[in-house]
């Protein structure tokens, strides 16, 4: 199979996967710039997921370019005295609140989703939708635990997309896997150096 022939079928989720690396790489250092990427990778994606019957994800892509335009605005202005906003971590009582989140979009996600035709695996991709909602709206606010759930998010969504053989897709997410550790890494080593 030549690279031309091999790109017409897999060229979309190929320059999805690169602005993804690319987004998540500047998020890790907290580089502003992660957010217009991230726009161009969730419309992408959006398009393969819609092709690959996983609406859930399909779905999540539109919140994720409204997150980012929030996040965007968040990170430029989002703190005290509208500055910069830096790394903090996240509260028990937030953490309640976005556990509730979480079961609550999970079930109503999955129900209706399941419903539709073309549909795949309807409760893991809505339970990871909902996740990963909920870590990207924890990264708009730069809270350091999002990338805990990244890791988490990121292992079960290597082995979905390889099981819908999404292959560049699952390699994407493996790559994710590693930079949340490395996000994780520098955005602590960040709070630390603001304590």
């Amino acid at each position: 199979m030549s690279f031309s022939t091999w790109f017409a079928g897999h060229g979309l989720e190929f320059v999805a996967v690169v602005f993804g690396i690319i987004s998540v790489l500047l998020s890790v250092r907290q580089n502003i710039w992660s957010w217009p990427t991230a726009l161009v990778n969730v419309a992408l994606f959006f398009a393969l997921f819609y092709k690959s019957g996983l609406y859930s994800d399909m779905g999540l892509q539109v919140v994720y370019f409204i997150l980012s335009l929030y996040g965007w605005y968040e990170w430029l202005y989002g703190g005290k005295g509208h500055t910069e906003l830096r790394v903090s971590t996240t509260s028990v009582r937030t953490a309640a609140v976005l556990v509730a989140i979480a079961v609550v979009g999970w079930t109503a996600l999955s129900r209706i989703t399941a419903r539709l035709p073309g549909v795949a695996l309807p409760s893991l991709d809505a339970a990871l939708a909902t996740a990963s909602l909920i870590a990207q709206w924890m990264m708009t606010r730069k809270l350091l635990e999002n990338w805990t759930l990244w890791v988490v998010v990121d292992i079960a969504y290597v082995g979905m997309f390889i099981f819908k053989g999404l292959y560049l897709t699952a390699a994407n997410y493996a790559v994710y896997l590693l930079l949340a550790v490395l996000g994780h890494v520098a955005w602590k080593r960040s709070l630390m150096a603001t304590a």
